[in-house]
């Protein structure tokens, strides 16, 4: 079975508002077994530019890593992201 992948390139705003998503995304993550390979820290982007923090966050499956996204836990968390952080997610199938 393929590893599923969640990647997320973000700007945060309000980095108060961003930590109450943080705390309660987490323990989601962690009921549905995600593990973070990268979390934040120091980057050096080439080719193009504009997000200041990475997240790759490791599910035992894509589909997995698909019903955390869409749990009620983690959409409620999502709530906390909204006037915070500008966001791309993607959820990938891995190789």
């Amino acid at each position: 079975m393929k590893k599923g992948y969640w990647v997320v390139r973000a700007n945060i705003s309000d980095i108060d508002e961003y930590s109450k998503y943080i705390e309660l995304a987490s323990k989601v993550i962690q009921q549905y077994k995600g593990k973070f390979l990268v979390r934040g820290g120091s980057q050096i982007e080439f080719e193009k530019n504009g997000f200041e923090r990475t997240v790759v966050v490791e599910f035992e499956s894509h589909q997995q890593a698909i019903k955390c996204y869409e749990s009620n836990g983690y959409q409620s968390a999502l709530d906390y992201v909204k006037d915070s952080a500008v966001r791309y997610v993607s959820v990938v199938e891995g190789y």
